[in-house]
């Protein structure tokens, strides 16, 4: 792969993980105003913020990536290998190819990271406190169970993200961790989201559910 085609796809690669990470973040304030704040949610939740939200969380993504690209791009020029021990341009698997100093890198990765994951992390749990609160001040069972049921799967979704991007900064911090283990977490927090997504809210959604039964009961 060409070294320009090479830091595009990893552009791409962690844009797409930061927007994935402000989408849960979104998901999470959505279901905080239906539960919270029911009679005032379709006021608050316009078209045009949904819009505003969207655009947003893509900008944010875009525009704090960008910088790792071009630190990578304009400061480092000498390289010990052109060979790339991962199976796709990720960013720091990149970076330790230099024979430069790459500090300044390191800590930018480590400033999007705390930034992005850091803040969603916080705001996802506020909001799920405040949910949980709610829920349980609730006087029937019913609507107890019914606000639970709606939460399932996004709280699923949260958690396999989050403790994956964990696992993930093994390399960062795990020096002593051999490097097929970097590179299978690091393929585990690229693939297993997008693949477990779809089950988990299909799963929810009663008119998958059925159609799928026919498809195996027929």
């Amino acid at each position: 792969i060409y070294f320009d085609a090479c830091l595009f796809q990893m552009w791409l690669i962690h844009t797409f993980q930061c927007i994935e990470s402000g989408i849960l973040l979104a998901m999470a304030l959505y279901r905080y105003v239906a539960i919270c704040d029911p009679l005032r949610h379709a006021t608050i939740f316009t078209h045009k913020l949904l819009t505003q939200i969207g655009v947003g969380v893509m900008l944010r993504a875009a525009l704090l990536v960008a910088p790792c690209l071009i630190l990578i791009k304009c400061q480092l020029k000498h390289y010990w290998t052109t060979v790339v021990s991962h199976s796709y341009c990720e960013r720091m698997a990149i970076v330790k190819l230099a024979a430069e100093d790459v500090q300044i890198n390191k800590i930018y990765g480590l400033f999007v990271a705390f930034t992005i994951l850091g803040f969603d992390i916080i705001f996802i749990t506020f909001s799920y406190i405040r949910i949980f609160l709610t829920v349980f001040n609730l006087p029937q069972k019913e609507a107890k169970l019914k606000a639970f049921n709606t939460c399932i799967a996004h709280i699923c979704v949260f958690l396999e993200f989050y403790l994956l991007a964990f696992f993930f900064f093994t390399h960062r911090f795990g020096f002593h961790i051999p490097p097929y283990i970097h590179i299978l977490l690091s393929n585990l927090y690229l693939l297993v989201p997008p693949l477990l997504n779809p089950i988990v809210y299909g799963v929810k959604t009663r008119q998958i559910r059925d159609r799928v039964s026919k498809i195996f009961y027929s």
